[in-house]
């Protein structure tokens, strides 16, 4: 893959693209069905809720039958579980740290841009030591609209002196390609996400393997 133009402002995804949290998520929505009196569903299940922010996750994860006084319950109990579980497992996936000190390295300003409440997202990017990689983090509650509103980057682009067609997105499913689309940007797609299967309704501009991969392609453009 040669990109036609250079890459200024990358902006990332944060589960399921810099970092593996499935397990921790999974393990803090059947605690939260269990402190509900229901049993644990798959890991699997979960992890294809997983995108549009915790009240979704959580809606879904209880099914249509729930009430809305459940659906609070559950997610008051998600969100003070998760905080203090969120890095039992958690891990950055291989080389992004590499490939991150490296895009740093050459001057490159980056962004987070999840559906992750914005507080656990800070702690996590802090934590796993990338706190110094991001011009931004911003969460699911950092703006009035989630993605795949284009809310979110076009803030980014502002803020952050960025033109549209310098910019990229960087996610592991179809929310993120959307977001990209309606923001008027470029979408990368990592095919080691939570749901790379979503890219076959919503294809980004091209896919890699690993971010040693990304880092190449922007690198090389210039």
């Amino acid at each position: 893959m040669i990109l036609d133009t250079p890459i200024h402002l990358l902006i990332f995804d944060l589960d399921g693209t810099l970092i593996d949290s499935q397990l921790d998520l999974a393990n803090a929505v059947n605690a939260s069905r269990g402190h509900l009196g229901l049993p644990p569903i798959a890991n699997e299940l979960v992890f294809s809720y997983v995108g549009d922010g915790a009240p979704v996750l959580i809606r879904r994860a209880l099914g249509p039958e729930a009430s809305a006084a459940e659906v609070d319950r559950a997610l008051q109990f998600f969100l003070a579980y998760y905080r203090d579980h969120m890095l039992d497992h958690t891990t950055l996936y291989p080389g992004v740290r590499e490939a991150l000190d490296r895009l740093h390295s050459s001057g490159r300003q980056m962004a987070v841009l999840t559906n992750k409440p914005v507080r656990f997202s800070e702690t996590l990017v802090e934590r796993l030591g990338l706190g110094a990689h991001f011009q931004r983090v911003y969460g699911g509650n950092s703006f009035p609209e989630k993605k795949p509103h284009p809310m979110g980057i076009r803030t980014l682009l502002g803020e952050l002196n960025a033109e549209a067609s310098d910019a990229l997105m960087v996610g592991d499913s179809a929310v993120d390609v959307r977001t990209a689309r309606n923001a008027g940007i470029r979408a990368c797609g990592v095919t080691f996400g939570f749901q790379p299967e979503t890219f076959e309704e919503h294809p980004p501009d091209f896919l890699v393997d690993d971010m040693s991969e990304l880092a190449d392609i922007v690198l090389a453009a210039g």
